[in-house]
């Protein structure tokens, strides 16, 4: 089977939609998730994997080999060769129809260099020279190998679908005071749905009950369950486990998060690894090579043997063929890429395309935002110091202004002053990038953010401050220094242990963030990390990745805020964390960590190592077995028995230890 059937491209549609011929003809093989047409034109979406009884051609053609070989060789039973044809020629058509029609297709197109050319080749040469029981066997066996192929794929792409796809078809929405069950895409935001106990929830928001507890397992591979409350963030894909609860809807069915997910892991198996692409152009360039080899072990020995017998010298020669089919390769390497990506999708990670797996496997450096990445992002506002200004007035000028922004640290002041009082007017309000806010309160001008926002507008203040250990928002009020607020965050209960991790691993770890040097400091020293920045600008962020980039580093970048999007984009591998990341960040990202956990650093790195290894011992199971008969087939000693087993039994064992990566516990 092709590598086309799991990830198409353009240059492997012709023998996607081939494909696609053969397993719609026969029933007999799975189609992947998208439409694809066939050579005749007809369009075959995706089905569901047919039952026992839909491979009655197969189960007969492998009936008759078995009776045969029992008469044959338990009880010495020969029949003549007129009875032989007509005994194994229908069970050869019924086997291999499908295989025949497809080869006889790609050749009037001069494609002779496929699979399906090959077997075709193989069999009727066997025909040819009498054996006609192994002719059938080496179709028989082919089909069979195809069928598990195509099952194992189907299996393995429906199961990281069903982690992922767990949208419900029906929502209850408050309208008019009544509950109307409509689909999720007809919810407008700002309504209001109801989310039964048991029932999944279908659309972001915001909960509106006191609290609620949710099952996150398919979001983030979390299984214990999460506690929310009034206010805070509910995702689709959640589960209700215990109350009726209701949600006012924040985002539109297509720009959930879920959703968007979805939409990732479609686009993840349109991406190819290194090595994936790699075997593809190896296999197109070693078919070609097989076939002319087979016809010299059939034509040089005529030159150099005195007693040189055409018929031995065939037989050798289509054992050749038979061996060297390349379907362990193409089916099971980017079968096992698939699993990793489903490992991933149990351990709450999403990597967007399977060459992200090769790529984490050559970090050596991971580079860390701090706020949201390494330290929950959770500020509450410690103290507040007034220079020469009403203190009141001061938090309310600082919750006036921050209420205009998103940021967890604006969130935390607007949460310590509570609500705005109505009468305040709030005016030409902007962000000026990586120092803060700036804006019109109540007709005075006020600046809210670091230090360097003072600075940049010339503005003196107590220099003190800057030894401040917590995280501060300073303030000024038309043109003069009128005090600050402390805030501080907590440090993620996993944090140090991945540092420790991404250490054992022989890991450089290093921090970024727009904070002052003095906090930064003060996380890096508590979890142990080698290097860290402050005071960093975007621009910053960037020019330090580049300048690892430059030093040969392999590296990895973590962070959530909208600033990362830069660095993210810039980095190797740019992961984002998915839970509290801003929208942009996610899109830009490789790779998603859904629970927002530093630990799955260390995790999505140990399956790119897992995975890669995996498809590494496949190859070489795959060719050292298939040189060894090659070599044996070429000299005589293995016969056309010898090699479909092989040839057949290398891919399923291929098959199967791709698919035991989903297994897998870390």
């Amino acid at each position: 089977m092709k590598v086309s059937n799991i990830h198409k491209d353009c240059c492997a549609n012709e023998e996607t939609n081939a494909k696609a011929a053969m397993q719609h003809s026969n029933a007999a093989h799975h189609h992947t998730a998208d439409a694809h047409s066939d050579d005749d034109g007809h369009d075959h979406g995706a089905e569901e994997p047919a039952g026992w009884l839909s491979h009655w051609p197969l189960l007969t053609a492998l009936g008759v080999v078995v009776v045969m070989m029992v008469l044959e060789y338990g009880f010495h039973i020969n029949f003549n060769t007129l009875v032989q044809l007509i005994i194994f020629v229908p069970a050869y058509l019924l086997a291999g129809y499908n295989v025949l029609n497809l080869a006889f297709r790609k050749a009037l197109r001069l494609d002779f260099f496929n699979e399906f050319f090959l077997m075709s080749v193989a069999t009727i040469g066997a025909f040819a020279i009498g054996s006609y029981s192994e002719g059938v066997a080496v179709m028989v066996f082919y089909s069979i190998g195809e069928w598990f192929q195509d099952t194992a794929v189907s299996n393995a792409k429906r199961s990281i679908k069903a982690l992922l796809d767990i949208r419900p078809d029906a929502v209850d929405v408050i309208r008019e005071g009544k509950i109307h069950r409509v689909a999720p895409a007809g919810v407008a935001i700002d309504e209001v749905i109801q989310i039964k106990p048991g029932e999944k929830v279908a659309l972001d928001g915001e909960l509106l009950s006191d609290k609620a507890t949710f099952n996150t397992a398919a979001l983030t591979g979390e299984s214990r369950p999460d506690t929310k409350k009034k206010g805070e963030q509910v995702l689709a894909g959640m589960i209700n486990l215990n109350q009726l609860s209701s949600v006012q809807v924040k985002a539109a069915f297509k720009d959930s998060k879920l959703s968007k997910i979805l939409e990732m892991v479609q686009d993840a198996t349109a991406r190819k690894s290194q090595t994936q692409l790699f075997i593809s152009r190896f296999a197109k360039i070693y078919t070609p090579i097989v076939f002319l080899l087979a016809v010299l072990v059939v034509a040089l020995p005529y030159f150099f043997i005195a007693d040189y017998v055409f018929k031995d010298w065939l037989y050798r020669g289509l054992v050749f063929l038979v061996i060297s089919c390349p379907c362990a390769l193409v089916v099971s390497i980017p079968l096992g890429y698939f699993g990793g990506i489903g490992l991933a999708s149990k351990n709450g990670i999403l990597f967007k395309g399977s060459n992200f797996l090769d790529v984490m496997t050559k970090v050596n450096a991971v580079v860390m935002d701090k706020t949201g990445t390494l330290t929950r992002g959770v500020f509450e506002v410690q103290k507040v110091v007034s220079n020469g200004f009403d203190e009141k007035e001061l938090v309310m000028l600082a919750s006036a202004i921050e209420s205009k922004s998103t940021h967890p640290i604006a969130q935390a002041v607007v949460s310590y002053a509570g609500d705005v009082p109505s009468g305040v007017t709030i005016e030409n309000v902007e962000e000026v990038a990586g120092h803060g806010l700036k804006g019109t309160i109540n007709g005075k001008a006020v600046l809210a953010g670091n230090t360097k926002l003072l600075k940049k507008f010339s503005i003196a203040y107590d220099h003190k401050i800057d030894a401040e250990a917590d995280t501060i928002v300073v303030l000024a009020v038309d043109g003069k220094y009128a005090g600050y607020l402390t805030i501080a965050d907590e440090i993620k209960a996993d944090a140090k242990q991945a540092i420790a991790d991404m250490h054992r691993l022989n890991i450089e770890t290093v921090m970024l963030s727009g904070d002052k040097q003095s906090v930064v400091d003060k996380v890096a020293r508590l979890l142990g990390i080698d290097k860290a920045f402050g005071n960093l600008l975007p621009e910053d962020k960037v020019a330090k990745v580049t300048a690892l980039k430059k030093q040969g580093k392999h590296l990895a970048f973590v962070g959530d805020g909208v600033n990362d999007a830069p660095v993210v984009a810039l980095a190797d591998a740019g992961i984002a964390m998915g839970g509290l990341g801003s929208d942009a960040t996610i899109e830009t990202a490789d790779i998603v960590i859904q629970n927002d956990q530093p630990s799955k650093i260390v995790t999505a790195i140990k399956i790119g190592k897992l995975t890669r290894s995996i498809v590494w011992q496949n190859i070489a199971l795959a060719m050292g077995v298939k040189l060894i008969v090659l070599i044996l087939g070429a000299g005589g000693v293995a016969t056309l028995w010898e090699a479909v087993i092989a040839d057949v039994g290398v891919a399923l064992l291929a098959i199967l230890n791709a698919v035991r990566i989903q297994q897998m516990k870390l």
